[in-house]
């Protein structure tokens, strides 16, 4: 009698303790903890603290290529008789680009800087594209390693040439000197030079653009080209010199350009995951207050439930 009188009293408790602990075990296997919860709020918030600074140094960054940009375009304005305006990117059919061209994007280094290269290697694929239904052949020079990356996969034996390591925003000489590249690589033996590259608008907007770059032709079947110059030296020889010119001129505009808008788009790429880090900060805190909660709940009733097994087995 007395045995089952025990067994009666100590029954709830044991039921009592028991579903704590499939509770507790639940929470540890269906939900995080609170220190793991934690950990992730101040993982987050280290986070949000490198986007933030990164958005700054970006904002700083692009007053400089702005100042850079607005030198280069008058710079770069008299190529425009030669070569005619930029084209937009946008419904291009590139039916006035000649049979035989050497394809140049402009891509960044550095990535975490929103769509700009993959913007650039969309357009460059749509490009390759078109050109093989014409019938029209085509090879690749990459700048920036973004570009090569992207590209190198699907260009194939098509890629000529990889430009990397290019210290943005640079300069004319960097131009010049990758102009020289790009002509050693046998820039001469194409019919014209296809440039794609992001045009800067503002702080929030950028263009991909296109233009096209045509060599000087001495003699034609119209007869003799510039024939109201006069040159001091060999005709051909200034003539091929003046298109390296040229080149190294459109190649500065392209850099400048799209160095501009890399750190526009870096600036609202980190301004976005800074925001997307505060609103995680404010999930997880609203889960960790909710863990915090369950487990105080939790605590109260093993105390009501020890509390209540002490007063029945008096």
């Amino acid at each position: 009698m007395a045995l089952r009188l025990a067994t009666q009293k100590t029954a709830p408790r044991a039921l009592a303790l028991f579903s704590q602990q499939h509770v507790v075990t639940q929470q540890l296997r269906g939900m995080a903890t609170e220190k793991q919860i934690w950990n992730q709020i101040q993982s987050t918030k280290n986070i949000e603290k490198i986007t933030s600074s990164m958005k700054m140094v970006s904002a700083a960054k692009l007053k400089g290529d702005e100042n850079r940009l607005a030198v280069a375009k008058p710079f770069n304005s008299w190529t425009k008789a030669i070569n005619g305006e930029p084209a937009f990117v946008e419904n291009a059919t590139y039916e006035e680009v000649p049979q035989k061209v050497l394809i140049i994007p402009f891509t960044s280094e550095k990535g975490l800087c929103g769509g700009i290269n993959s913007f650039i290697s969309r357009s460059t694929k749509d490009c390759l594209r078109k050109l093989h239904r014409q019938g029209k052949e085509a090879d690749v020079v990459v700048i920036g390693e973004k570009g090569r990356s992207q590209l190198r996969r699907f260009v194939g034996d098509e890629l000529k040439l990889s430009l990397t390591d290019v210290i943005a925003p640079g300069s004319y000489a960097l131009a010049s000197a990758m102009a020289t590249e790009i002509v050693a690589a046998g820039a001469k033996d194409y019919d014209a030079i296809v440039m794609f590259y992001n045009s800067y608008v503002n702080a929030a907007t950028y263009n991909q653009m296109y233009k096209v770059v045509t060599p000087f032709v001495v003699q034609t079947e119209e007869g003799e080209s510039m024939s109201n110059y006069e040159f001091d030296s060999d005709k051909a020889e200034a003539v091929q010199d003046l298109y390296e010119f040229v080149l190294a001129s459109q190649i500065f505009h392209s850099f400048m350009d799209g160095a501009a808008a890399e750190q526009s788009s870096r600036m609202t790429a980190m301004e976005n995951a800074s925001k997307n880090a505060r609103e995680m900060i404010d999930a997880l805190t609203l889960k960790y207050n909710r863990a915090r909660q369950a487990r105080i709940t939790t605590e109260l009733i093993e105390i009501i439930s020890g509390a209540s097994a002490l007063e029945e087995s008096k």
